[in-house]
């Protein structure tokens, strides 16, 4: 052994960090990690050889000399840039384990096998077992040459205690049959090979996560040391005192002179959720119409819930950041009390700052969900799960012994599907977590193909207990159906809304793209006498809550207004227009549009006119364009006078039928088609894996000897929860913004980026490939040094109606030097 201490990190001040430190460090968080599904000692054991490469002379001459540890003159100096990302550190570790397991049971192979896997993939994220050519990668990369992995060399020079305590947690065989038994769990459940071998995949991928983040956390706290006394939430207020807040709330409200007829009702929802509460953990389903008060329903049913079985964490997950922008702030006024609580609590987090290819720091800076109370997105759930690399992966552990909130599920994406229905499964069936699907409009992900995964529910799981009746009673609009041959011009739906603002006060005009959303608001005259609003993505959360308050403000003054919007508006923003005006789409999607119309019950019945914009194209929203397809077909079954469905659009018979088309029609999607070189599916990648282990044995003329054969890596490269990925950029809007902009280029030290990121993601813009080369090419993005983070130099490019633009927009300043 060395008497010099090999390092694991050396701080910007020249701080070391042993490497022993280090894996005792890891090792510690990823056995309370892992401990969530009692396999603790697994965890254990992967964070003490995750980095076990480090200790070989060619690691320690590479950090000295990039950190100028080592002299250039020193015989021991190398080019360390020239080196980066080509010294293997985390084989030795995994070859470690898979040697040890060799002439063991069957058993302890596949848990060794898992093992491995982790160690081996914790800087690249989960390889391929049998890649797509028929290679099996795993066995390639555990016969790695010793003067390429260094293991002979760093057993050697290893200190005498950590050896000692891997060959412990090793022989008393605690950390294999740990996994042995979950294993055995999933295959007593499962008796179908495929859905077995997709559940064991993200066990895989669940012990992965307790790595990662370990990892993470652990270099974090060596950059920072006061972040080590205050990143964890163990001080904060239990479920005891959140409960007492909500209940307050709740209490004065109910006091309030100016209740409604519908505040009622919501009051029977919130009722119905508090005495679900007390059920064990499983899955639920909530449904409600839109204006039901869902978000504090549910937050009820989750606090009581967490409480009543001890779990952990809440989620909730819904389509789009807009949804996050509100109800955040209304569960954080609600929960967070005193300045040392704000953002200790409640955290939203929906923006992919960081590059996917990422830096050291950017690895520590990387958000990991760590609080009593998460609101994100589906996109970022769905990427938890099955995204490539390790930024996204090292959440999932978080979400084990957590109530889980998915709001307006309708819009989960058709291709995901089965992978979403399997992920549910894992979590409620092995992670002891509880998942609650939220919509006035349930998909039916218990009717799904089974074989390929659903999700198994019934009626009995329905927090509501009479849905049927409790439409009935918050029925509040009229949906009429508008639509005719040719289309309507902008300039019609642009006199139909002025015609329904003068009647009713005000009117929502929803859209499906930006571009009949910028249309139609410059068709109108802004000198009529009422006050005309647009909203869409390509504005920052900052900015749309500052215009939607301003709607509100108009709303509560009665004072004429138009809003025109994209679907960003239609789902879970409180707000309540006199009318509305929904271009055609889902019947889910005009379902929400009413929720926004006559929302409180304080007219006789709103009016919702479903119409068909002229020469409106939707070819690249594929999903929108289907729903639409659909929704004619639905409204044709209602004209048609021997139709045995209700008569109402927004009725639950309806809603049924409309998902029974809309899913059926598109089965063949569910399992995220891909094109790999040949036609194959993710699903299949993640679980039997049978055209690459169909071309193994046509190469090798034998089955493949181990029992993970996912293709991990390539999954994850494929996988997009949308089709095309989006990368937040930081806009300069407000005072505020600017500052933050300004900050971004100012402050490097990690516990200040951390802060300022956070704060960033509410001066967001998360856009298409496209729209970034674009802005590009007129060089008007620069990205943060070290970090990568992208942020709009140029203020022209930010219009203070529609947000981003690929154009120069005004005369404003540009903020930062090219």
């Amino acid at each position: 052994m060395n008497q010099k201490k090999a390092i694991a990190h050396i701080r910007e001040d020249k701080e070391k960090q042993s490497l022993i430190d280090h894996l005792f460090g890891v090792a510690q968080q990823s056995f309370e990690n892992a401990n969530k599904l009692c396999m603790p000692k697994a965890g254990e054991l992967i964070g003490l050889l995750h980095d076990f490469g480090k200790y070989s002379k060619a690691f320690q001459a590479y950090i000295g000399s990039a950190t100028g540890l080592i002299d250039q003159d020193a015989d021991e100096y190398v080019d360390a840039g020239k080196l980066k990302g080509k010294i293997d550190h985390s084989t030795a570790g995994a070859k470690y384990v898979w040697g040890e397991a060799k002439n063991q049971t069957i058993q302890i192979q596949v848990a060794a096998q898992m093992l491995s896997l982790c160690i081996a993939s914790h800087h690249s994220g989960l390889i391929d077992c049998i890649n797509p050519d028929g290679l099996n990668e795993f066995e390639k990369r555990m016969a790695k040459p010793d003067k390429k992995c260094h293991l002979t060399e760093v057993l050697e020079k290893a200190e005498v205690e950590l050896i000692n305590k891997t060959s412990s947690l090793i022989s008393e065989k605690a950390c294999f049959n740990s996994i042995i038994e979950v294993l055995q769990k999933i295959s007593k459940i499962n008796s179908n090979e495929t859905l077995r071998r997709m559940q064991a995949g993200l066990l895989v991928r669940f012990l992965f996560s307790c790595l990662i983040d370990a990892d993470r956390t652990d270099t974090a706290d060596f950059e920072d040391e006061k972040r080590k006394k205050i990143h964890k939430y163990r001080n904060m207020p239990g479920w005891d005192l959140l409960i007492e807040r909500l209940e307050n709330h709740l209490l004065s409200f109910e006091k309030s002179p100016t209740k409604t007829p519908i505040d009622e009702i919501r009051k029977q929802i919130s009722d119905a959720c508090l005495q679900r509460a007390k059920s064990k953990t499983g899955v639920f389903t909530l449904t409600v119409p839109t204006g039901g008060g869902k978000t504090l329903a549910s937050l009820r049913f989750a606090l009581h819930h967490a409480k009543q079985n001890q779990l952990e964490k809440i989620f909730y997950i819904v389509p789009y950041t807009t949804i996050i922008d509100q109800n955040a702030d209304v569960v954080r006024k609600i929960l967070e009390q005193g300045k040392e609580e704000k953002g200790r609590i409640v955290l939203e987090h929906h923006s992919n700052l960081m590059p996917e290819k990422q830096s050291w720091k950017t690895k520590i800076l990387t958000e990991n969900w760590d609080v009593p109370v998460v609101f994100t997105t589906m996109v970022q759930f769905l990427e938890t799960f099955f995204n490539g690399g390790t930024r996204s992966a090292r959440r999932m552990h978080q979400l084990a012994k957590s109530v889980i909130i998915f709001d307006e599920i309708q819009a989960l994406p058709v291709k995901t599907t089965h992978l979403y229905c399997n992920a549910i499964n894992f979590l409620t069936r092995h992670c002891g977590s509880t998942v609650v699907l939220c919509t006035a409009t349930q998909p039916l992900l218990n009717h799904v193909a089974e074989a390929k995964g659903k999700i198994d529910f019934s009626e009995v799981n329905e927090i509501i207990p009479n849905v049927e009746t409790l439409f009935s009673d918050l029925k509040r609009v009229e949906v009429i159906n508008k639509t005719k041959q040719h289309g309507w011009e902008v300039c019609e739906i642009a006199n139909l809304a002025k015609e329904l603002a003068n009647e009713s006060k005000s009117c929502l005009v929803i859209v499906n793209t930006k571009r009949f959303a910028r249309e139609v608001y410059e068709s109108f005259n802004k000198n009529e006498g009422i006050t005309i609003f647009h909203l869409s993505t390509s504005m920052c959360p900052a900015h749309r809550m500052e215009k939607l308050n301003e709607i509100r403000q108009k709303l509560d003054n009665k004072e004429p207004l138009i809003c025109v919007s994209t679907q960003l508006i239609e789902a879970g923003v409180d707000v309540d227009f006199g009318s509305v005006i929904r271009f055609v789409a889902g019947v889910d999607s005009i379902a929400q549009a009413a929720g926004r119309c006559n929302r409180n019950g304080k007219r006789n019945l709103g009016k919702v006119f479903v119409v068909n914009p002229k020469d409106e194209n939707l070819d690249s929203l594929y999903d929108i364009k289907i729903g639409r397809d659909v929704s004619n077909r639905i409204f044709r079954e209602l004209n048609d006078p021997n139709a045995i469905l209700p008569r109402e659009l927004i009725h639950p018979a309806v809603m049924k039928r409309y998902f029974q088309y809309y899913f059926y029609d598109r089965a063949v999607e569910m399992s995220y088609p891909v094109n790999i070189g040949r036609e194959d599916n993710l699903l299949n990648l993640l679980s039997d894996n049978s055209l690459s282990v169909g071309e193994y044995q046509r190469i090798n003329d034998n089955e493949p000897k181990i029992y993970f054969r996912q293709a991990f890596g390539t999954a994850g490269e494929h996988f997009k929860a949308i089709d095309a990925p989006t990368q937040g950029i930081v806009v300069p809007f407000s005072e505020k913004g600017k500052k933050i902009v300004s900050d971004l280029f100012s402050q490097f030290a990690v516990k200040q980026q951390f802060k300022l990121l956070r704060n960033a993601q509410q001066f967001t813009v998360n856009v298409f490939p496209n729209v970034i080369k674009k802005l590009n090419e007129q060089h008007a993005i620069s990205l943060v040094p070290e970090i990568g983070v992208m942020v709009l130099n140029d203020a022209r490019f930010y219009h203070s109606e529609f947000g981003l633009s690929t154009e120069v927009t005004s005369d404003y300043e540009t903020l930062i030097s090219k």
